[in-house]
């Protein structure tokens, strides 16, 4: 593929041992949506808080299929999420057509990438913006057990680091 290493720089995400932003959004799944907390789903217990570009884009297909591959859910005591700009619709769409067995929170404004730090304003258009890739793990009272945000796009996390700190909990 042909294109620019476009340098997104520091963020102010949360980092390992603080406490995660807790927030509420249309969470989709195969099924239905409805507005979920993050906060109910970490009660229940662990959970990778997946932030991606949107869906069909080149990195958010690119993180799904590794983490599909890797199915970390099934065999450590974690639940995967996702979040990005896109609608619940192209949600469910994208579930849909790729089989998928992950939740996806809907944040079309932003607004939570703003809260975690990781908005990227697009390209420099007014009002066009959309999450970095980056990757959380929280503890059942969402202390951040590790963290990854991009600094350039393409970037991708390491996914044997997620790995390890999956298998420290």
């Amino acid at each position: 593929m042909d294109f620019d290493v476009v340098d997104l720089g520091e963020t102010d995400h949360p980092r390992v041992g603080e406490t995660a932003p807790d927030f509420t959004r249309p969470l989709v799944n195969d099924e239905y949506w409805e507005d979920v907390a993050l906060s109910t789903l970490t009660d229940e217990g662990p959970t990778l808080l997946v932030f991606y570009t949107m869906d069909g884009a080149f990195p958010g297909t690119y993180m799904w299929d590794e983490l599909a591959d890797r199915a970390w859910d099934d065999e450590y005591d974690v639940r995967v999420v996702g979040c990005s700009i896109s609608t619940p619709y192209e949600h469910a769409s994208l579930i849909e057509d790729r089989d998928m067995d992950y939740d996806l929170f809907s944040d079309p404004a932003a607004t939570v990438a703003d809260e975690y730090g990781v908005v990227h304003d697009l390209d420099d258009m007014t009002g066009v913006r959309e999450h970095r890739p980056a990757v959380f793990l929280l503890d059942s009272d969402r202390t951040v057990r590790y963290a990854w945000v991009a600094t350039e796009w393409p970037e991708f996390p390491d996914y044997d680091a997620i790995e390890d700190a999956l298998a420290d909990l």
